[in-house]
Order: structure tokens, then C-alpha cells, then sequence
């Protein structure tokens, strides 16, 4: 089975909560079994999937099989055409190099539902969504990318994984994938039996 989550601000992509003040995914009745496939951490919300089948962790999360998630992150300012083209050609961030990866300001942006608690607010400082699709997906590094430009992120949303779709899942929900689905999570991946 496989699982599509729309995770909400302040959960952690786990069942325990390990002393945390966080709330974990055992508060939203998953079927038993399911464990999350990758992580979000629990500043950042959007689609998160589960399962109970093991073998799909390595589908999707090894490096080989460059799997794309897309995510959308408020940032502080509004990045230039130039600044957006320095994400996408990598970044050296805490002595590595990021992949190469898709960047653009979202035209028009985005009407994303607040978030609980909402983000802060300057009135001074404009503030701007901008879409990264990653093919990595190392530790908090899309909040690292923005502000290596100097575009802090106030608020970061994974919408897409593959080429399935956070869509209208509201948050807090979880739903079952169908075939379909699937085949948009996996791609080739999935149709080639790798």
C-alpha cells in the first residue's frame, strides 16, 4: 500500500516522538504498518509518503534513481532572474556541492492556505513563492539553498514527488494511491520493475 500525507507545520515524519514537543504521525490513523517513505522535517509541510512495502524506499529515496520532488518555499524578497539562476546551477553549502536543479518565482503565486502558527511578518519586507525541483533531498537543504542567495525561507512546501501531485489532499489527510498514482510517484521506475 502506499500512502499519499498532506503534513501540517510543527509534525515530525515519524510514529514516536522521542521526548520531542512535536506532534508525530501516530496522532493522524494510519493503517498499521505504514512507515514514511523519506522525511520532512517538522518546520516544513506538504506531501509526505507512506507505506508498508520496504522495497520502495530505495525506488524512491536512492541517489541513482534521481527522483524529483518539487517544493514550494516562501522566501523573504523577491528573488532576481539572476539569483534564480544560481540555485539552479548548485550551490556550495556546508562544504558540498547541491545538485544542478530546477528553480523559478511562481507566476502568479501561489494562494497556500496559512499555516498554524502563521509565518512571521515584516511589513517592510516583501515576501515571494518559488518553486525548486530537486533530485536530492539532503537535510533541510532547499531552507540552505534560498539563503545561501540571501532569500531566507520563511515557509516550505513539497507539492509533487514524481509527478503525483499534493493537489486538493487537505491538510492533515492521507488518502491511498491508486495504479495510477503510483505510475505518477514511480515512473519508469515503477513500469520498468526496477
Amino acid at each position: 500500500m502506499l500512502l499519499a500525507f498532506n503534513k501540517p507545520f510543527g509534525v515530525l515524519s515519524q510514529f514516536t516522538c522521542n521526548s520531542s514537543s512535536h506532534r508525530t504521525l501516530a496522532e493522524f490513523g494510519f493503517p498499521p504498518g505504514v512507515y514514511p517513505l523519506g522525511r520532512l522535517d517538522a518546520e516544513s509541510e506538504g506531501l509526505l509518503l507512506l507505506s508498508d512495502e520496504p522495497s520502495l524506499n530505495a525506488k524512491l529515496l536512492h541517489p541513482r534513481q534521481a527522483h524529483r520532488r518539487v517544493y514550494w518555499a516562501q522566501v523573504e524578497h523577491i528573488p532576481t532572474a539572476p539569483v534564480v539562476a544560481e540555485l539552479e546551477k548548485g550551490l556550495r553549502i556546508h562544504g558540498r556541492e547541491t545538485l544542478p536543479c530546477r528553480a523559478w518565482v511562481l507566476d502568479p503565486q501561489p494562494d497556500v492556505p496559512p499555516r498554524q502558527p502563521p509565518i512571521r511578518v515584516r511589513k517592510t519586507v516583501p515576501t515571494c513563492w518559488i518553486a525548486l525541483a530537486l533530485v536530492e533531498g539532503k537535510n533541510r537543504q532547499v531552507r540552505r539553498m534560498t539563503a545561501a542567495i540571501g532569500h531566507p525561507t520563511l515557509r516550505l512546501v513539497r507539492v509533487q514527488i514524481g509527478d503525483f501531485s499534493l493537489g486538493e489532499l487537505p491538510v492533515g489527510r492521507w488518502k491511498a494511491l491508486s495504479a495510477e498514482e503510483r505510475k505518477l510517484v514511480f515512473g519508469q521506475i515503477t513500469m520498468l520493475g526496477l
